[in-house]
């Protein structure tokens, strides 16, 4: 007589799911790598895409998809001519004016310093034409144009996205056409999806708290980020005359 086959142990359907979760989890944690690693990969969205840059704006409709690299052209709210790949600074007005201009990107800060020092005390008014960039060199160059006392402008068409309007904020005072463009979305601050998430939460809540606090140093309602946490890196949300006035963007006349 044959010895009884040994009894089958039970399948531990915890140890699956815990095993299907880890597999998830890797492949989920591939994508993202690769992701950082090729520009333009992007996970599947959901929901509606928002409308191009070029469809005019009104209330309630105001998010638009935004890629600097990607800018239309021609057509409004995008220049018709390329920004340069990084700030630039032009005396215009007989060196009563500059025009800065571009992306900004890191290092801007401390170079543009330099040259805006070099313009005053002639210099009175700064012109922005930027699809932003580095937060923090905005930042830090918007604290060197509120030191130095100067106006920031934009000019009929110019836009100012993303770090941009940190610049514009800076402004002792500030003027803004109707046909100008200021726009936010939410920042990167430089985070990575290699870093630990734990150290990417922190970095973003800080760096959100140090635009926060900047604006309310520029006398500028910090609730506008509402609209920039809510806006993903790549769509903009298009502030209006009247949102541009109610968070003191626009100045009231004395």
């Amino acid at each position: 007589m044959s010895d009884p086959a040994p009894p089958v142990a039970p399948r531990n359907p915890i140890r699956r799911i815990l095993t299907g979760v880890l597999i998830f989890q890797l492949g989920l944690g591939i994508m993202l790598f690769w992701g950082d690693l090729q520009s333009g990969f992007a996970l599947p969205g959901f929901g509606p895409r928002a409308p191009s840059l070029t469809e005019p704006i009104r209330p309630g409709d105001q998010t638009r998809r935004f890629r600097e690299d990607r800018a239309p052209a021609p057509g409004q709210p995008m220049p018709s001519t390329d920004l340069p790949d990084r700030l630039t600074l032009t005396s215009i007005e007989a060196g009563k004016s500059a025009l800065l201009e571009g992306a900004i990107v890191q290092g801007d800060a401390e170079r543009i310093a330099k040259q805006l020092d070099a313009m005053l005390p002639q210099l009175e008014r700064v012109y922005l034409n930027s699809s932003g960039g580095s937060v923090q060199d905005a930042l830090a160059l918007g604290r060197h144009l509120r030191d130095a006392g100067l106006i920031t402008a934009l000019r009929e068409g110019d836009i100012c996205y993303s770090a941009c309007p940190y610049l514009l904020a800076s402004g002792v005072t500030r003027e803004i056409p109707e046909t100008a463009y200021v726009g936010v979305h939410q920042h990167y601050f430089g985070q990575s999806t290699l870093l630990p998430a734990f150290v990417a939460v922190e970095d973003i809540q800080r760096g959100q708290g140090d635009v926060m606090g900047y604006l309310d140093d520029m006398g500028i309602d910090p609730l506008v980020m509402r609209h920039a946490l809510v806006t993903p890196p790549d769509e903009i949300y298009v502030l209006l005359p009247e949102e541009l006035r109610a968070y003191g963007f626009i100045q009231s006349a004395p």
